[in-house]
């Protein structure tokens, strides 16, 4: 027999908006000061009555078209009862049997519901363990829970679910979603239950036969908490499931209970043992009346959601023929996605009035570059040339002196004139890293800057030749292997040409002069 892992995640998300989810208190995740953004509701005075925010359930509602769930037409809050030192109420006002969206689907995991709650507070502990203080700042404010089917399989699908919809609640405008300030804090229910060698069960609807379908039981639940990183999630998972492998193996039992993870020990830890449903003594929340939804609001709110991730993906790799690592730098980063279609813009405005050699127009000759010289299109071939540059050495500079991207010198169109420049061979491979790095650090245009560096692209042969002629002479073994046949060797010398002008050579130039006067010698 073997194991196999059955997850499900339970996720949740502060939702951005002004206030809090039942009072005017100010919903700010940054503010430093505890206890400053209370009111008499949200710490659960008595006599007071909660006000439902309606930003907040359209914000669930538009994560839940998103993910095509299914919104319900009657949705009401009810009262989850349990004690706890940040619960200032005693209970917290969530949604049990009427949620606001019912199913879904994202990355091929079922979405069970998505309801919307009140956060608790925040307790901060004494390092010495002699007593707890309380900041009751996150107290009130909206939580939306999202609860998938037990679909996923693995750890590292467990991660890229909750990867993704990070991404989906923060092209929605939902939820910034920073899991180091709290606002996405994951749990993961993990059992593990014996399978046939050889067979595994997949997921609803898929090629293989699910849970469901199999008649296969599931193993007992644990339900891990406390996973503030995406890391956490992968690895406290691996981990769970190891540990239940392991304690089935000698013959020992997998006990229902809620578990913590230890970040520094890399182990989850014994909490408590889980509670039910009946446990939490749910029931109707008698001061909030239910909601109803019509179709005409359900239908304005559709219209109103944004290009989502993987529709993103599609769209860039077709767009603009990126490759998958690109796409994915650029979907990951919608402040960077906009500087890039900003640069392709540029481009194509530049491009479709571009006569290029040969009368041809773009579209029908590659952009030149060494070694490559098959017939394509210009356009294509420019994106591809702007989204190495920009993938590689410009996100590379950015990373290594850390600039914040709104605080950075460099513009799209300062960019996309430094590719134009290699593209019409103005400028070589080797000057255009150069001068993008000076471009980073002090700003300004990339051809003031080549002006200033006397770095513009040399293609004169006679005022190469001397150059081409000292390096032959310095190098005759490199000759001497080159009429051999070795090719590389060839390469090496234009390699000594570039260095000897400082990179603003014209390769092809070289590469022709060497070839001549090599033969001729």
């Amino acid at each position: 027999m073997e194991y196999q892992a059955t997850i499900g995640l339970e996720i949740h998300a502060e939702l951005r908006t002004k206030t809090k989810m039942f009072c005017a208190s100010k919903n700010d995740p940054d503010e430093k000061h505890p206890n400053v953004n209370i009111c008499p509701v949200c710490i659960g005075h008595p006599g007071t009555l909660p006000v439902i925010n309606e930003e907040a359930v359209k914000l669930v509602h538009k994560v839940g078209l998103a993910l095509g769930g299914e919104i319900q037409k009657f949705s009401r809050f009810d009262r989850k009862n349990y004690f706890y030192p940040d619960l200032p109420k005693g209970y917290q006002i969530s949604q049990y049997k009427h949620p606001l969206v019912l199913g879904g689907n994202l990355k091929g995991v079922r979405i069970t519901r998505i309801h919307l709650e009140e956060d608790a507070g925040k307790l901060i502990h004494d390092p010495n363990g002699k007593f707890s203080l309380v900041d009751f700042n996150r107290a009130g404010l909206p939580l939306m829970e999202l609860v998938t089917e037990p679909d996923i399989k693995s750890a590292k699908e467990a991660k890229n679910f909750a990867e993704e919809l990070q991404l989906v609640l923060q092209y929605l405008g939902a939820s910034d979603a920073n899991m180091e300030k709290g606002q996405m804090r994951c749990e993961a229910n993990v059992s593990v239950m014996k399978v046939p060698h050889g067979k595994t069960l997949g997921v609803f609807g898929d090629s293989t036969p699910s849970v469901e379908e199999s008649g296969a039981s599931l193993g007992t639940k644990v339900e891990v908490k406390n996973l503030n990183s995406f890391r956490a999630v992968e690895r406290a998972i691996d981990y769970e499931v190891k540990r239940q492998i392991e304690l089935l193996e000698s013959g020992k039992k997998v006990a229902q209970e809620t578990r913590g993870w230890n970040e520094n020990k890399e182990e989850t830890f014994s909490q408590r043992s889980k509670e039910s449903a009946h446990d939490y003594r749910y029931f109707p929340e008698p001061d909030l009346p239910p909601m109803e939804f019509t179709n005409e609001y359900i239908e304005e709110l559709r219209a109103e959601i944004p290009e989502l991730p993987e529709q993103k993906r599609n769209r860039l790799a077709e767009e603009y023929k990126l490759d998958a690592k690109a796409v994915e730098i650029l979907v990951k980063d919608r402040g960077l996605s906009a500087f890039w279609e900003k640069v392709a813009s540029e481009l194509r405005e530049w491009l479709s009035g571009k006569t290029l050699p040969g009368g041809k127009k773009p579209g029908f000759l590659a952009v030149s570059k060494p070694g490559f010289e098959e017939l394509g299109s210009v356009e294509e071939e420019s994106y591809k040339l702007a989204a190495n540059y920009f993938t590689s050495d410009f996100l590379g500079l950015i990373k290594e002196k850390e600039i914040p991207p709104d605080e950075l010198l460099v513009d799209p169109e300062n960019f996309a004139e430094l590719i134009k420049m290699i593209i019409k061979k103005e400028i070589t491979s080797r000057v255009a890293k150069d001068v993008l790095r000076v471009m980073v650090e002090q700003g300004g245009d990339p051809s003031t800057w080549v002006e200033k560096m006397g770095l513009g692209q040399v293609s004169d042969s006679a005022q190469l030749e001397a150059i081409v002629k000292k390096v032959i002479s310095e190098n005759q073994k490199a000759v001497e292997d080159f009429k051999k046949g070795k090719q590389q060797s060839l390469q090496f010398l234009v390699g000594q040409v570039m260095k000897e002008t400082k990179g603003a050579a014209n390769p092809e130039v070289i590469r022709t002069l060497l070839t001549k006067i090599i033969g001729g010698v």
